[in-house]
């Protein structure tokens, strides 16, 4: 299957462009930067759409972040403004007062406290700044769920959520990333282990099953399907009783 990353990267540009028009004109767009492919070319994007001068990156570590350097070098290879907000205290403090009230919680809690916690500074800022928020989550990560609830799976407007992890990468050099922005190995920032080691296949092996169909290793297949039906809740507004008066 082939790919146009020239035509499918102005298409995107345009779409943000024709969002704000119609959601939302003359806002910022907010964007949480991590360093990884995904927020970078989420950020290039509304960049080629806005202008840099309608685009805010946050950088948000929990406490010491290894990898705030790339974070900071997207930000000056873009030229845009950013902020930086320390979530450290607020999560700690967040979730003393839990395990105060419930006794230790549990590991997933600890997991993605930090990534709502994000979320809500995304929101903080975007409020204070005249933003709207984007989603930085890509179709690959959303198809097994590789996400937080109400954490990094929301946002105002997603302009990946479409697109696998190979087709973003394609999209981030026709915009001219730093190499080393796009093949940064991805991390989860939640608990040090890479995306791959914890999921237990390869981008590449769920890519080519999500656009091709085929899939070689029967035991990614399984894990694979297993994530996709379990997740779909993650993606979809949440059930609602089907109440109509009478």
């Amino acid at each position: 299957m082939s790919f146009h990353a020239k035509k499918v990267t102005a298409d995107i540009v345009q779409w943000i462009r024709d969002w704000f028009r119609k959601n939302s004109k003359d806002c910022n767009a907010i964007v949480g930067i991590s360093g990884g492919k995904d927020s970078s070319v989420v950020a290039a994007l509304c960049v080629e759409a806005l202008g840099k001068d309608r685009v805010i990156g946050v950088l948000m570590p929990n406490g010491e972040q290894a990898d705030i350097d790339m974070s900071l070098l997207l930000c000056e290879h873009l030229g845009i403004e950013y902020v930086t907000v320390n979530i450290q205290q607020g999560y700690d403090a967040l979730l003393a007062s839990i395990s105060r009230e419930i006794g230790e919680p549990s590991r997933d809690t600890v997991i993605n406290l930090a990534p709502r916690i994000r979320m809500a500074t995304l929101y903080a800022v975007g409020q204070s700044r005249n933003g709207r928020v984007a989603n930085t989550c890509n179709l690959s990560e959303d198809w097994v769920g590789y996400s937080t609830r109400y954490g990094d799976s929301v946002g105002d407007f997603s302009p990946l959520s479409m697109l696998c992890v190979r087709e973003v990468k394609e999209i981030g050099r026709e915009l001219g990333l730093p190499e080393v922005l796009i093949e940064k190995v991805p991390i989860d920032g939640l608990c040090g282990q890479t995306d791959e080691d914890k999921l237990g296949f390869t981008y590449a092996c769920l890519d080519r099953y999500i656009r091709e169909g085929i899939i070689d290793d029967p035991v990614a297949k399984a894990k694979i399907d297993r994530l996709y039906a379990l997740n779909r809740f993650k993606v979809r507004y949440m059930d609602v009783f089907p109440y109509a008066p009478d």
